[in-house]
């Protein structure tokens, strides 16, 4: 265990203005299983995963983060345009078949009846699915991203404290190359690759057992490595696949002992096994400075580990120190952070030249308040009045301005 060079402020249960305790290691694992194109059956492998968790003891639930094309539900049995009760305090109780719980705008909407919806509706859905819904206690919240690098992939991956994203894809180069991208996507954002998935590998016909690569063989595995991320298992083709989401009821329940459920089954347990993903910060925080409450909680470096993901924050007289996951330790200046600040108000838009007069920033100005914006980077508020600006971890990294050692 590393140990600081610095004294650290009294942790808290969270924040004067909002009590909420910091969450732990051992609370709710958020995981988004994503695609960078349609058709690779995404949607199949998260009902699948969610029922081979929940036969392994785990209390699972599904956000249906498709907006547009929900398909979870009828894949789970659940029966669409059907309104969600509300607790008495204005929460969402999810819908649940199958000891997974779920929720999807499937409930919300007939099927002849398509989502129009701009942007910042689209948004406002996610995130009552995330932050509105009764979801009790959980040990994994699966997220079904739509497929694609957009505006509601990129609000799921910063808005919310993901523990890790699993990338699916089907092996044809052109699935591969554009699961590529999606793989990038995450990393730029932060959020930590538990695994590739490689659906629809082979047919195995069910008369004489002879396996048919018919998308070819072996590409996921090939760009897994190529990435440096770990190749959860390859998906054998299964005609019982659509007879069992058409009926609500997933492959692993319905036809157990079939190739594809056995690598649903291998799947699952590898993330089970996986734990949190890239340990990191706590996220959500607010840590209040002056009052020494809601400073996050933290994990040791580890070896091998990301250059850009912080293990542990720390803030003294001679500025912020920010500890990473690859063990190196950044001391930054809380004037030079004030100085950084890239907001609207301190750098032109366009051109990216500074507009903050130097002269104007104390030379003892303070932070007052440090909190997570997502899993990506962190707000500061200073005691000049600044509080808007953002400062992303990579930033963060590459800014650093001093090295200490550990001790």
């Amino acid at each position: 265990m590393m140990k600081w060079s610095r004294k650290s402020a009294t942790p808290d249960a969270g924040t004067a203005a909002d009590p909420q305790p910091a969450p732990t290691r051992a609370e709710r694992r958020m995981i988004a299983v994503s695609s960078g194109k349609g058709g690779v059956g995404k949607s199949t492998v998260t009902a699948n995963l969610a029922a081979s968790l929940v036969q392994q003891g785990l209390r699972v639930g599904v956000v249906d983060a498709d907006i547009y094309g929900p398909s979870i539900p009828g894949m789970l049995g659940i029966p669409a345009n059907t309104p969600p009760a509300m607790t008495p305090d204005r929460k969402v109780i999810p819908a649940e078949a199958h000891g997974i719980k779920v929720i999807s705008m499937a409930m919300l909407s007939d099927d002849d009846k398509p989502a129009i919806l701009r942007g910042p509706m689209v948004t406002k859905y996610l995130q009552m699915f995330v932050a509105q819904v009764d979801w009790g206690e959980l040990d994994v919240l699966l997220l079904d991203m739509p497929p694609g690098t957009g505006d509601i992939q990129l609000t799921l991956a910063q808005a919310f404290p993901l523990s890790g994203a699993v990338v699916v894809t089907t092996p044809q180069d052109v699935s591969l190359k554009i699961a590529r991208r999606g793989l990038r996507m995450m990393e730029q954002v932060n959020v930590p690759i538990l695994g590739l998935v490689e659906n629809m590998s082979g047919f195995t016909c069910p008369s004489c057992g002879e396996v048919t690569h018919i998308f070819h063989k072996g590409g996921g595995e090939a760009i897994a490595a190529d990435l440096g991320v770990p190749f959860l298992g390859a998906v054998p083709l299964d005609p019982g696949v659509v007879d069992s989401g058409d009926a609500g009821a997933p492959l692993v329940l319905s036809h157990p002992d079939s190739p594809a459920a056995q690598a649903y089954r291998a799947i699952a347990t590898a993330l089970a096994g996986q734990g949190g993903g890239a340990a990191g910060l706590s996220v959500p925080f607010d840590w209040n400075v002056a009052q020494g409450s809601g400073r996050p909680g933290g994990a040791a470096p580890v070896a091998g580990g990301a250059a850009e993901v912080p293990v542990a924050l720390d803030l003294d007289e001679t500025g912020l120190s920010i500890h990473w996951q690859d063990g190196a330790e950044s001391l930054i200046a809380i004037r030079d952070l004030r100085l950084a600040c890239r907001c609207a108000s301190c750098r032109d838009e366009m051109t990216g030249a500074p507009l903050l007069d130097p002269a104007n920033v104390p030379l003892d100005i303070a932070a007052t308040r440090i909190w997570s914006v997502g899993n990506y980077a962190i707000g500061v508020a200073f005691s000049d009045g600044h509080d808007t600006g953002i400062y992303t971890f990579k930033a963060l990294r590459a800014m650093e301005s001093a090295e200490v050692e550990d001790v």
